[in-house]
């Protein structure tokens, strides 16, 4: 029988149990069970249900049996930066509080490292909800929580530690709590007691391809099968990154979902005075490599339109319709910049756009197609100056962008991308993120033998959509 292989991929509005597994060198992919995710407000404070997501967790593996698939391995990716934390029983302490929550706010003023110090030595770019400004407004907000903490765990940290009982912080996850020495690679130890954080809740780090061990009994018993579980580069982002059919070294990538995470490779941080002032970031990759790359806010706006219009008409606009609204409204030129917080939770996405279009001296939006054109124009720039901006910090002069994603199925931004951007796109694949995860995996049990075969097979078992400049 075919061996295959399981990838759990969560991203912040749904996850997918992807099956996946290689026939005759293509690679084969079977989604088996979706289910939504989402935060709410509890105690104060926008959370996860943890609770829920890891039933879902366990709920697309009986999924994945009652298809017919028993994975050899499976592995978990989610979005960074959020964790938990466990006491000495190992049981979870207080709420999963989300990125999006407003507790961080000014907490970075109030830190007793200046951050071109913090930067030198993380490599990692401002973002006032990583995880060392969460964790820094938990020990103001609720000193007795880290007082009370044995462990320190990444949401897929801590599912994999519900599936297998074992406690292990994963690298690229890792990297995105602004805690990783760029250098060598391991929590730094004099950042965090310079902090006054507790050293003796973070976990070893693991690398990618690190064999936690098998599912626990009770596990095994609602799911019907046992399989090993692996670390994939468990931060989304990082296996999407993976699973780039890049033409060569002058290919940008472009992560689209929720987040447009858009960068390029390398076999060193990039952590100079330039960098930080463009908020450029390192983050940890797959083989040590770093993702030097620029966070977009992305497809969360066009989500939040349409989920918004949906609470107010009863019926959700699919996204064919949005972006044939968006088509119609071609003539409209006003732009913001996606990445103000402004538009990271507001109570209303659409009367934020109108509000920030007005205040950069546009006309106010008067129809959804024109909040969604104000949108695309507004994506397209800012990857254009993203960029620009990667070019001048790495000495390279680009010549094409590979998309992937989900974002990567929306043809009309994909065109006016590569308008903006004057860069042929390379679409596909879709399920990039999950492919990534899958492709530790397959190289784990040695599907392939490196990670250019791996990536080369991609590109002969999924349609990638070249799309050129007009």
């Amino acid at each position: 029988m075919q061996p295959c292989y399981l990838a759990v991929d969560i991203g912040a509005s749904s996850g997918r149990h992807i099956v996946g597994w290689v026939e005759d060198g293509h690679i084969q992919l079977k989604e088996v069970y979706r289910f939504e995710n989402g935060i709410s407000r509890k105690n104060g404070h926008l959370c996860w249900n943890v609770d829920r997501l890891f039933e879902e967790v366990v709920n697309g593996m009986a999924a994945c049996r009652a298809a017919g698939f028993v994975p050899a391995t499976m592995g978990i990716d989610t979005w960074a930066v959020d964790f938990v934390l466990l006491d000495k029983a190992g049981q979870r302490i207080g709420d999963a509080v989300a990125y999006r929550d407003e507790r961080t706010d000014g907490i970075r003023e109030t830190l007793p490292i200046p951050f071109a110090e913090h930067y030198a030595r993380t490599g990692i770019q401002f973002q006032k909800f990583n995880t060392v400004y969460q964790l820094a407004a938990l020990q103001k907000e609720h000193p007795e929580q880290l007082a009370a903490a044995e462990t320190f765990l990444m949401i897929p940290d801590y599912l994999n530690y519900l599936l297998t009982g074992v406690t292990a912080n994963e690298y690229t996850n890792a990297t995105t709590t602004a805690l990783v020495n760029a250098e060598n690679k391991d929590w730094d130890d004099e950042l965090i007691e310079t902090l006054g954080l507790p050293r003796n809740i973070f976990q070893p780090i693991r690398t990618p391809g690190t064999v936690l061990g098998g599912l626990l009994p009770e596990i095994q018993e609602k799911v019907g099968f046992t399989c090993q579980v692996i670390l994939p580069a468990t931060h989304d982002t990082g296996s999407a990154f993976l699973a780039v059919p890049a033409r060569d070294e002058f290919a940008v990538t472009l992560s689209s979902g929720t987040w447009s995470l858009l960068g390029v490779e390398n076999l060193a941080p990039i952590a100079t005075d330039a960098s930080r002032a463009d908020n450029f970031t390192n983050e940890g990759g797959y083989q040590y490599r770093f993702r030097f790359l620029k966070n977009i806010m992305g497809l969360w706006m066009i989500q939040s339109v349409r989920r918004e219009l949906g609470e107010r008409t009863g019926q959700k606009p699919s996204f064919p319709e949005l972006i044939a609204a968006a088509k119609d409204a071609q003539y409209y030129m006003g732009k913001v910049d996606p990445d103000d917080a402004r538009f990271l939770a507001p109570a209303s996405m659409i009367d934020e756009v109108k509000a920030a279009c007005v205040h950069n001296g546009y006309r106010e939006p008067a129809t959804t197609g024109e909040v969604m054109q104000c949108i695309y124009n507004s994506l397209s720039q800012d990857y254009k100056a993203a960029i620009e901006r990667l070019q001048t910090h790495t000495g390279k002069t680009y010549t094409s962008l590979n998309i992937v994603g989900g974002g990567s199925q929306d043809r009309y931004l994909n065109q006016m991308t590569a308008n903006a951007t004057g860069l042929t796109v390379f679409a596909g694949p879709t399920e990039g993120t999950a492919l990534g995860n899958l492709m530790v995996q397959f190289l784990h049990n040695r599907e392939f033998e490196t990670l250019q075969d791996a990536r080369n097979a991609i590109k002969e078992s999924f349609p990638i959509k070249e799309v050129n400049p007009q």
